[in-house]
């Protein structure tokens, strides 16, 4: 559609860079006068001053014994996924993972011989993971839990109190927990973030993260993994992770030098997720106008870039939600993702990015509005959705800068 000069407004990645939000300038400084000694190779595992920043990190977060040897830099998060997943599973190994998901982690699981065993979020209680759900999806193929906090696609974060139960289970069935912690600088409304390795040292920990979100430098490709509680268990697994490593050499180095810098400086992100702050301001905004849309329902997110909208099942009456996003973006040129894009049980949620500005938001989610309007025409529910929700807000109504 782009090649045929069709404009289209892009709701459905994360990108954040695509969106105006460029990367801190004293990181692009830093890795352009250290472009000159990037040429070699650097450790498997990354460079010494980066893992010592990314330990002196993990220390701001409360997680104990991390040392620098626990510590694997990768090209991004997602190459240490992969890794992580290839390191420990053997054929039929079972992983919970949540769903909504990150389908990365699904699809890691899965092309490493094991299975994703999917726990159910809770819309109703704000997306929180099911406690009694997982705990009745563990058997004894049962390897590990992913826990993803703050949450792509749903905007949650979870309360200590919650991942304390989790980490009980993790205990009781001796299972790994890996924590996703990639936007746990990405907060709304004075929330704040615990890194789930900071509540145990009897668990074995391996926690994600990375610049590409906080620091808007996703094309950089730097991520981090740190291995953290009960390790004297594991040490077959971590010569495996070792060995992984190895493999590939090391990772992308010029990336490298960016992390003592983006951890160690002015952390700009604050300013973005402050009350009157760019992000905070395009969330409040996009809430706002999918709700007023009849049969429309969302979570206002705590955290992350994403809102994960119900379409009411009574009045969008949607079998294939794959074809709803094809049919939208034909019709209005606005590119979501389906929610079974996400591993979602049901075609009644789509995923939206609230990173485009203001103006782009409003014309987007105008032309959501003006496509659901065709479909309750499509489908006759016109009245009933009348009789549920009220009339919609008119247009100008809408325009909210």
């Amino acid at each position: 559609m782009e090649a045929d000069g069709q404009k289209i407004i892009k709701l459905n990645i994360g990108n954040v860079g695509a969106f105006g939000f460029d990367p801190p300038d004293e990181i692009v400084r830093d890795m352009i006068k250290n472009m000159q000694n990037a040429a070699p190779y650097s450790d498997s595992k990354g460079m010494f001053a980066s893992r010592k920043a990314i330990m002196q990190y993990t220390q701001q977060k409360n997680i104990e014994g991390v040392t620098i040897d626990d510590i694997y830099i990768g090209n991004g998060a997602s190459e240490l996924i992969m890794l992580s997943m290839h390191a420990l599973l053997d054929n039929g190994d079972e992983v919970l993972v949540p769903t909504p998901d990150y389908p990365l982690w699904t699809a890691a699981v899965n092309l490493a011989g094991g299975k994703a065993v999917h726990y159910m979020c809770n819309e109703e209680k704000d997306w929180m993971p099911d406690i009694a759900d997982i705990e009745a999806k563990i058997t004894p193929h049962t390897k590990a839990i992913v826990v993803i906090n703050p949450n792509n696609p749903t905007g949650a974060l979870y309360p200590d109190e919650l991942l304390k139960k989790i980490v009980d289970l993790a205990r009781e069935h001796q299972l790994i927990v890996f924590a996703d912690e990639i936007y746990d600088k990405c907060l709304y409304d004075g929330v704040t973030h615990t890194s789930m390795a900071s509540l145990a040292n009897d668990v074995l920990f391996i926690t994600m993260n990375g610049l590409s979100k906080n620091y808007r430098s996703c094309g950089y490709r730097v991520g981090w993994m740190v291995v953290s509680g009960e390790k004297k268990y594991a040490r077959d697994y971590i010569v495996g992770l070792d060995m992984l490593s190895s493999m590939r050499l090391c990772s992308n180095v010029p990336g490298q030098y960016a992390i003592q810098t983006a951890l160690g400086g002015y952390q700009s992100i604050n300013d973005l997720v402050a009350p009157n702050g760019r992000l905070t301001r395009q969330r409040d905004l996009s809430h706002k106008l999918l709700t007023d849309i009849p049969g429309v329902t969302c979570v206002k997110a705590k955290a992350a870039l994403y809102m994960f909208p119900k379409l009411d099942p009574e009045i969008y009456p949607i079998e294939d939600d794959k074809q709803f996003a094809y049919d939208l973006l034909e019709r209005e040129k606005v590119l979501i993702v389906q929610g079974t894009g996400f591993n979602w049980v049901a075609p009644d949620h789509f995923r939206v990015v609230f990173l485009p500005n203001s103006d782009d938001l409003t014309h987007a989610i105008e032309r959501i509005a003006r496509f659901l309007d065709f479909y309750r025409k499509k489908y006759g529910t016109e009245e009933l959705a009348m009789r549920k929700y009220g009339k919609p807000q008119k247009e100008k109504e809408l325009r909210i800068v």
